[in-house]
């Protein structure tokens, strides 16, 4: 069975560093043999969350927009890579107002009690972090992990920090293009990811 792999990218500077290294994991994955889509944030019509909590009494949301299509999205792959750069020490705004639309999957989770996710479904679902920085400090990311990982646990996904795929010091080696090993690594991970999602997949068959 093809494994399907989502990139979703929240920069909102379009080819810069953080999407070529995504481009790179998707990159991997394809030539693996996984179908493949990228959608890119800054080209969708969408709002941040309004904080109306409609959801909490429907499970859905009010806001009839290009959020909701994507999570539609996300809940039908395989493996979905989320790539932000750090800006302010966090992630950019195009991709958390992105994840706080994800509270009406909340509301369905938590409140609702109309969406659940096993454990075995969680392992067949992987949730990749993918990011840069300028700064070549050692903690830049940590402020963004948070957010990633509520939106991977909304939506089903299993996420462990080692699958990250980080570049810092982007100020130092000019760009994720004279980067010695990034461009490598994402590819390589988005083959290794691919041939243990079909692992996965033909242990279920």
């Amino acid at each position: 069975m093809t494994v399907t792999v989502l990139g979703i990218s929240g920069s909102p500077h379009r080819h810069g560093n953080t999407e070529t290294l995504l481009d790179s994991f998707l990159d991997g994955a394809r030539s693996a043999g996984a179908d493949v889509e990228k959608v890119v944030l800054k080209d969708l019509n969408y709002t941040p969350c309004r904080g109306c909590n409609a959801c909490h009494k429907t499970g859905d949301c009010i806001v009839k927009d290009d959020a909701p299509p994507l999570f539609d999205k996300i809940l039908l792959a395989d493996c979905v890579a989320v790539a932000s750069p750090i800006y302010s020490m966090g992630i950019t705004a195009q991709l958390k107002g992105f994840i706080d639309r994800a509270q009406y999957l909340w509301s369905r989770k938590f409140l609702l009690k109309t969406l659940t996710f096993s454990e075995e479904h969680s392992r067949r679902h992987r949730g990749i972090f993918i990011s840069t920085a300028g700064t070549d400090r050692k903690d830049v990311f940590d402020s963004a992990f948070p957010a990633v990982r509520a939106l991977f646990h909304d939506t089903g996904f299993e996420y462990v920090t080692e699958d990250n795929i980080l570049a810092r010091g982007m100020d130092i080696s000019n760009g994720i293009k004279n980067h010695p090993t990034a461009l490598k690594d994402a590819f390589e991970k988005g083959v290794q990811v691919v041939r243990e999602m079909e692992k996965i997949k033909s242990e279920g068959a």
